[in-house]
């Protein structure tokens, strides 16, 4: 419910919801929307979703108690969530880490192939190719290259 409230009041707004991410721990909760646009996402940017996207929480109420709401863009680590992501950065270096581990392992980069059927598929600097389900995926950024 809480994503589908944010995804129609940031698409409302002409921006892409890159993803939404809610850390409710027992003292200031956190709930942090990425957003992107056609150019770059500006601080203006951000203050008009957190503006609007305050108001609609307010009134639709979907988080019960006190939190912080954080606008943010992707970033040049930006953050992957869904399939569509990981097939739209294929060739790019990712970084990811996994909530079990898989085969010993709950961290991994290397080089994003895109997805085969609900994996995601990447390859180590070893050479290791490697298919991790998407929901076994905890977090999932790209490396930056500079």
């Amino acid at each position: 419910m809480l994503r589908r409230i944010v995804a129609a009041t940031v698409e409302a707004m002409g921006y892409e919801l890159v993803g939404v991410e809610f850390h409710p721990r027992q003292a200031n909760m956190l709930l942090r929307v990425y957003i992107d646009g056609e150019n770059a996402i500006t601080l203006d940017d951000c203050q008009r979703v957190s503006h609007q996207l305050s108001g609609v929480l307010d009134v639709e109420d979907p988080i019960s108690g006190s939190y912080t709401l954080e606008i943010s863009s992707p970033g040049l680590d930006r953050p992957l969530f869904e399939a569509k992501h990981f097939v739209r950065f294929a060739g790019a270096m990712v970084r990811i880490q996994l909530g079990e581990p898989v085969d010993g392992r709950r961290k991994l980069v290397g080089r994003l192939l895109g997805m085969r059927g609900d994996d995601v598929v990447i390859t180590c600097s070893d050479g290791q190719e490697w298919e991790i389900p998407l929901e076994r995926i905890e977090k999932a950024r790209l490396v930056p290259q500079l």
